[in-house]
């Protein structure tokens, strides 16, 4: 019997390398979990991981296990003020490949668009440019923290393969901006991130931080729904990002083989109930964790 393929989902793996999310209570992952979950996603032939150079020591983990069987994409720290971006770019890949133990990789993500938009952007872009021609890297992208920020990559005519940003029930941004359906129609690849929202989304109403009490009747909503429609929290989320065909890859990060399970379950399942429109919501404090100040 031919296996399932999960080639929809990519395994992100900032939890390899830190304590990250707001759920998270056990810190960062154990390497031989981390050996566990990359075996689950090899036997249900999830073909992609997404790391960055920011993200600890997980590049070097997942490289010492072995990556070769998998589409890798990492991303550039943030750029120095006053660094030569073309020496400096091929520095970054370089230290990159040399933990992968590997002489390519699928993709490159700016980490910060601002990088490429600013004095150091044309020849930063240049040098990514050359490392695709050179077959170091075969796409070149950027990850994004609000779509507006593709607004000034295109007036820019910064040219992409990849664009990953966030997208959840919450944060529906880059569909209700248009960006959605027009990276597709343009034949650019669509990677989203925090389906979960940091894990808050998959957290019980007495465990979430006291900074989210101010909008603690929209979660009981968004609870009492879930509850109502016979899902779990899990098959909320996956049922949201996988019923956007414009999608490409949904980065999940997990901290257990059996949370990657749970998703891949999830991922499988027919759903015929459709999440109601009014729980998109355009309050950046809440939906843009980069603006959180929990305890």
């Amino acid at each position: 019997m031919l296996k399932k393929t999960h080639t929809k989902i990519a395994l992100g793996t900032v939890q390899f390398g830190m304590k990250y999310g707001v759920s998270n209570i056990s810190g960062q992952v154990n390497n031989s979990e981390v050996k566990k979950i990359l075996d689950r996603a090899t036997d249900s032939n999830i073909v992609t991981i997404d790391t960055a150079a920011v993200y600890g020591d997980s590049e070097e983990i997942i490289g010492k296990i072995g990556v070769s069987n998998f589409n890798i994409i990492t991303k550039l720290k943030p750029m120095p003020s006053g660094a030569d971006a073309s020496s400096w770019a091929f520095n970054c890949v370089n230290s990159s490949l040399k933990k992968f133990n590997l002489n390519k990789i699928y993709g490159l993500l700016v980490h910060k668009s601002e990088d490429l938009l600013g004095g150091s952007g044309t020849q930063l872009y240049k040098s990514l440019c050359k490392l695709k021609h050179d077959g170091i890297i075969n796409k070149i992208g950027v990850s994004i923290y609000s779509p507006k920020e593709l607004d000034q990559l295109y007036e820019n005519n910064i040219i992409l393969d990849i664009v990953q940003s966030p997208f959840n029930i919450f944060d529906r941004r880059l569909k209700s901006s248009g960006w959605l359906e027009k990276l597709k129609f343009d034949g650019v690849e669509v990677h989203i991130r925090s389906i979960f929202l940091q894990g808050l989304l998959l957290q019980k109403l007495d465990k979430i931080d006291p900074y989210f009490y101010k909008w603690y009747e929209f979660l009981s909503n968004f609870d009492q729904w879930v509850h109502e429609s016979g899902l779990s929290r899990i098959d909320a989320c996956v049922n949201f990002a996988f019923s956007h065909k414009e999608i490409d890859k949904i980065v999940v990060g997990v901290q257990t083989e059996n949370q990657l399970k749970e998703i891949i379950i999830s991922s499988e399942k027919k759903y015929i109930i459709k999440t109601p429109e009014y729980f998109e919501l355009n309050e950046e404090k809440l939906i843009d964790p980069t603006n959180w100040i929990t305890s």
